[in-house]
């Protein structure tokens, strides 16, 4: 699709290419271009037209074509200085996406003519090279992105009913038998995964990135690729590899699928940084378009700042750089209908004057913005920039990944010395994080795994990591990782070991569902899948990466399941108001009290002691919360690390009754009894209970 199309003036909004039923506004922003070429490309991917753009206003040139359809492929070339030391790096030789480009004919292919320098030449990235990227270069594509959404309502669930799973769109479905297209948009929301997510109980899936992103060059020249997706280029564009045909529409039916299953649609979104890496990357978009505007630039002006780890940083004080991260953002919500985003290195989009801000002008512009100040919002809170470890200093709404939770939760498990307060702690929302500015006890988001890092069951496999299937000689990847082989390290024939394995992930399962917060499972831990021991196969497109369904453990699937609808049978365990262990107005009782297993409260000398190994809560609604009260008596949470104890519970009002309602033991009998005998190494739960007639 392309022919001899005139061009005239159109309009400087919205950025982007924009269909209108007649033809297509163009409109692209670049403060320091001197002069703006639309390519147009044919269906085989030949170039056959530039026009250049005939209007700017301010910083946006633009330009209309009439007759033009979707499906058109087309590009920039972009003049101006190319003058490295000043910051600006502009190569007309170099195709370049639009960067709000909503579909895309494929990905980046490694050739030394992407590099706006000659990668030869001694003079580095000072160099200028002529060669045409564009035989390298995906295109950009123009898109009708209406979608017949149908009557079934976003889920809009609370974040106190919220339980996230996070997952990679082909490693949950690459090795599912029965679902068709595996890998894809379309197998995500697919029968078999809509049933397997549904009956264990999850309310959200997280997705990784899923934003057009790059395969590393010295991945790719190690037989590897970036499997992730932490490398994105096109912040509007479904990535094209989990694609059947091509069509952002299966992204918007995987939405849709979700949402009629009561599933909401979570985006592991990277604004951070791009795919163009620093100085000596490739120029793919924003390098060739603006450079100086789009980053952060050092004192020395040839070179980037770099908070993120990954060669550049995007400048959040720009304000089109600003502008297109709100616009990607409104886009997904409103035109894909995602349901919210898990902001990357969140730090580092906090930073203004490159120092971070919780007031700064990202952080400002979502929270006023009626579209995205509604959805679900979840900061990683830090970066490896100067002061970039930011937990809990995030304004509401926003929600936090707590690292904290996952170490302290493992080093309970594991049995380290002084871990009674911090587990306590945990427990109980991080409270000493989170709690002020009226943010609410569901911003802690509560991980035991996540996709960086050791699966649940190569936690209780592994002491060490074994990455060495990374081609990096076992050197990446966090080497202390509170984890424990319980004995042997890697997969176990014994069978106490396989035993004592299945009861510390049946603990800590329990744990994170029994905490305050928001809690995330990670795909596949749910029915012990591995990883072999590899902490960060951020580059395994492989069995390694991929999940394995045909070694899944059903009965611990089945423990899954029951924790989690344990947590949603009892609105005690999923607060909205943090507790303080205050008297309630309704009836004078805490609605937190820590007790030692006599029954007595804890002292200072018991939290302080380094080898206390029993936590015990009796847990109510906190004031505030009515509608909650009358139906929910009191929950005594106990989670025993140490040997088998007898507790001690208060005596029940009249006419009420504790009974054990949840434990870790597999031996143990739930409901039957009275007994307060705690197993070795177990999770117990009392509910508090009206006496049968």
């Amino acid at each position: 699709m392309a022919g001899n199309f005139p061009i005239s003036a159109g309009r400087p909004y919205p950025l982007g290419a924009t269909f209108d039923g007649d033809g297509v506004n163009f409109a692209v922003f670049s403060e320091h271009a001197t002069k703006v070429v639309l390519c147009l490309f044919n269906d085989r991917g030949q170039e056959v037209q530039n026009v250049t753009l005939p209007e700017r206003q301010g910083h946006v040139w633009h330009g209309y074509i009439s007759g033009m359809r979707p499906g058109q492929q087309y590009g920039y070339r972009i003049h101006g200085p190319y003058k490295p030391e000043e910051g600006h790096r502009f190569n007309p030789y170099k195709l370049l996406i639009d960067p709000y480009a909503k579909r895309l004919t494929g990905h980046p292919k490694w050739n030394d003519a992407l590099f706006g320098y000659d990668v030869k030449d001694t003079a580095g990235d000072l160099s200028f090279d002529k060669r045409d990227s564009a035989p390298y270069m995906p295109r950009s594509i123009v898109v009708d992105p209406a979608f017949t959404w149908g009557n079934t309502p976003a889920p809009q669930r609370p974040w106190d009913e919220t339980i996230l799973y996070e997952a990679h769109v082909k490693g949950l479905t690459r090795m599912r038998k029965d679902v068709p297209n595996a890998g894809t948009y379309l197998a995500m929301a697919s029968d078999p995964m809509l049933d397997h997510l549904t009956k264990l109980g999850v309310t959200a899936i997280e997705l990784l990135p899923v934003q057009a992103f790059v395969n590393d060059k010295f991945l790719v020249d190690k037989g590897l690729t970036n499997y992730w997706g932490y490398m994105t280029y096109g912040f509007f564009a479904p990535d094209p590899r989990y694609m059947q045909n091509g069509e952002i529409a299966e992204f918007q039916q995987m939405v849709a699928r979700f949402h009629s299953a009561g599933i909401e649609v979570i985006l592991d979104v990277v604004y951070n940084h791009t795919a163009e890496g620093d100085e000596k990357g490739p120029t793919l978009a924003f390098r060739g378009l603006d450079n100086a505007s789009y980053y952060r630039l050092a004192e020395d002006r040839r070179y980037y700042i770099n908070d993120t780890g990954c060669g550049n940083t995007l400048d959040f004080d720009n304000p089109f750089t600003l502008r297109l991260v709100t616009d990607s953002l409104r886009y997904w919500v409103e035109t894909m209908h995602v349901d919210g985003f898990r902001f990357d290195l969140c730090s580092t989009l906090g930073r203004t004057n490159g120092a971070f801000d919780r007031d700064g002008p990202f952080l400002r512009a979502v929270r006023q913005d009626p579209v995205l100040n509604r959805v679900k919002l979840i900061a990683e809170p830090w970066d490896i920039g100067p002061g970039g470890y930011q937990l809990g200093a995030y304004p509401a709404p926003f929600a936090e990944w707590n690292d904290t939770f996952r170490d302290d939760v493992r080093r309970f498990w594991r049995g380290d010395d002084g871990m009674v307060s911090g587990m306590a702690a945990r427990l109980s929302g991080s409270a000493q994080f989170f709690d002020h500015d009226g943010r609410a006890a569901t911003s802690s988001v509560n991980f035991l795994t996540a996709h960086d890092g050791f699966t649940l069951m190569d936690t209780v496999s592994y002491a060490e990591k074994h990455n060495e299937a990374n081609g990096e000689d076992n050197r990446d990847g966090h080497s202390e990782n509170f984890s424990d082989n319980m004995g042997e390290e890697g997969p176990s024939d014994d069978p106490k070991i396989a035993a004592a394995r299945t009861r510390r992930r049946r603990n800590m399962i329990a744990t994170m569902m029994l905490s305050q917060g928001t809690p995330m499972l990670l795909a596949g831990d749910e029915f012990g899948n591995t990883q072999n021991g590899n902490n960060n196969a951020y580059c395994q497109d492989s069995e390694i990466g991929w999940i394995d369904w045909e070694g899944a453990d059903k009965a611990f699937f089945a423990f899954c399941a029951k924790a989690i609808a344990f947590r949603k049978a009892h609105p005690i365990l999923h607060q909205r108001r943090f507790l303080h262990s205050r008297s309630r107005l309704i009836d004078g009782a805490p609605d937190l009290f820590w007790r030692k297993p006599d029954g007595t409260a804890m002292t200072q000398s018991d939290w302080d002691n380094p080898k206390g190994r029993l936590v015990m809560a009796e847990l109510r609604m906190a004031s505030g919360t009515p509608e909650y009260v009358e139906r929910e008596g009191a929950l005594m949470v106990v989670l025993n690390r140490g040997a088998a104890v007898e507790v001690s519970l208060p005596d029940p009002p009249k006419g009420q009754h504790w009974r054990r309602r949840f434990d870790t033991a597999e031996e143990a009998v739930v409901g039957d009894f009275d007994g307060c005998l705690i197993a070795e190494e177990a999770v117990v739960v009392f509910v508090l209970e009206e006496k049968p007639a």
